[in-house]
């Protein structure tokens, strides 16, 4: 690791040169400035990563040398030295940005432990800065692409939609990419910068999706031993992705659309209001019209989140873009876990292409994951893939198959299109096979669906 650079600003010599060589000894790499006009120099010249200077110089001063580093590199921190008598003066440069400061004389132990600190908070935010310039190039709206005409259109109007405040529902079967779009909406909106928050509907119980949701009082029930701030306050500024929404109980509909209305909160347990700015994602893979018909859903609440609709269809009415996202999972996947894997066999994208999907997006991801994972070579073949996928039923099999493995691919099969059907709900495919969903996912497991 190449040694860190730290530029040492005083008009004293002496000192200079004690810091210098205590820091050097420490195995930090140091370079002299006698003022703020030569250390603005040094800075604009190479790479500095932590800047120790004297408030009081003549000419222009450590403060006025803070304002220039927010100009210069706002990313290198600043310590200030100051006489104790001019605190006040250190804390007007910390208001301005600097990291921290250091009374006179000058205590090495103490600039040892507070010159480490600051530059592991400088690699923290950093590393925090990449990963959000990672997260926001992996979700970017132009980054999902697709050749199929309604997918584009989909993506064209999340698109428009995302420099708007407005209300987006996304609609589509399970694993279609619904949180993928809210995301990517997320971060190319203005306000990619902030927080998105998501929350699942139908993975939370009913008893405790308004505390989730808008958070509780110390006391508000059993078990709330302090207060908590809910979903709307942790995405404030920011975006709210409510997944699931048609599985949203009708009594907090109510309280939904009065937040919607009102762009304020009541925690549980509370009368007073909070108020909130946050830009709602609604997701779901139910019928919305539907359940307002039978009374579920409240029709209000609806129209709020309806303003902008975007469905996305299903894998197996777009599988032009099959062999991209088969490209594109594959690399990721070879790249994560560092495997020589570069691409399929024309038999194995074949399957890949007729495969039904009834898990959509998410199901063909997770069979390149496990393909990567598995694959004997470079090249993906069908002996990698899951027997449903790479033997079909109905092309798998001949006259020497015995009664019992005719039934069980003919089983199979019935489970696949009832998946298909119900967009890969399995409680609704279970319903459609006569079965009872605990029963339905033991067949699952069985057949590797």
């Amino acid at each position: 690791m190449p040694e860190r650079a730290i530029l040492i600003v005083d008009d004293e010599e002496a000192q200079r040169k004690v810091l210098a060589g205590f820091l050097r000894k420490r195995g930090f790499e140091t370079v002299q400035a006698a003022s703020a006009e030569a250390a603005a120099a040094e800075i604009s010249a190479r790479t500095i990563d932590l800047v120790l200077t004297d408030l009081r110089m003549p000419g222009r001063t450590g403060l006025d040398l803070v304002d220039d580093l927010r100009r210069i590199n706002p990313e290198v921190p600043v310590i200030v030295m100051t006489a104790f008598g001019t605190v006040a003066t250190a804390v007007e440069a910390m208001k301005r940005g600097a990291a921290d400061y250091l009374t006179k004389p000058i205590d090495l132990d103490e600039l040892e432990v507070l010159v480490a600190r600051t530059l592991e908070r400088r690699a923290l935010v950093s590393e925090n800065a990449e990963l959000r310039r990672q997260v926001e190039s992996r979700y970017r709206l132009e980054g999902l692409e697709t050749a199929n005409a309604r997918m584009q259109e989909a993506i064209n109007v999340a698109a428009r939609a995302a420099e708007s405040r407005a209300t987006i529902l996304i609609r589509g079967e399970s694993g279609t990419g619904k949180e993928l779009l809210a995301r990517a909406v997320h971060y190319a909106s203005p306000r990619g910068r902030r927080p998105l928050v998501a929350v699942n509907i139908a993975a939370l119980p009913e008893t405790l999706i308004e505390s989730e949701l808008f958070g509780h009082e110390r006391g508000a029930f059993t078990g709330a031993d302090r207060e908590r701030r809910g979903r709307f306050e942790l995405a404030d500024g920011g975006t709210l992705f409510l997944d699931e929404i048609g599985d949203l109980p009708r009594n907090t509909q109510v309280k939904l659309l009065r937040v919607l209305q009102e762009q304020a909160i009541e925690r549980v347990g509370s009368s007073r209001a909070i108020a909130v700015d946050v830009r709602i994602i609604a997701a779901t893979n139910r019928d919305l019209e539907a359940l307002v018909r039978t009374g579920e859903f409240r029709e209000d609440l609806y129209y709020r989140l309806n303003v902008v609709s975007i469905e996305l269809p299903p894998l197996r009415d777009r599988r032009e873009d099959v062999p991209l996202l088969v490209d594109h999972f594959l690399r990721r996947f070879a790249a994560e876990r560092k495997a020589p894997v570069t691409g399929l066999s024309r038999e194995a994208l074949d399957f890949l292409l007729k495969h039904p999907y009834p898990g959509n997006v998410r199901e063909l991801e997770n069979l390149i994951h496990r393909a990567v994972v598995l694959a004997r070579g470079p090249i993906v073949t069908t002996a990698d893939l899951p027997v449903h996928v790479a033997e079909p039923a109905g092309e798998a099999g001949g006259e020497t198959d015995t009664f019992v493995e005719r039934v069980a691919r003919f089983e199979r099969q019935l489970i696949v299109d009832a998946l298909a059907r119900a967009g890969g709900v399995q409680t609704q495919a279970a319903r459609l096979l006569g079965m009872s969903e605990r029963h339905l996912r033991y067949k699952l497991r069985k057949y590797d669906l």
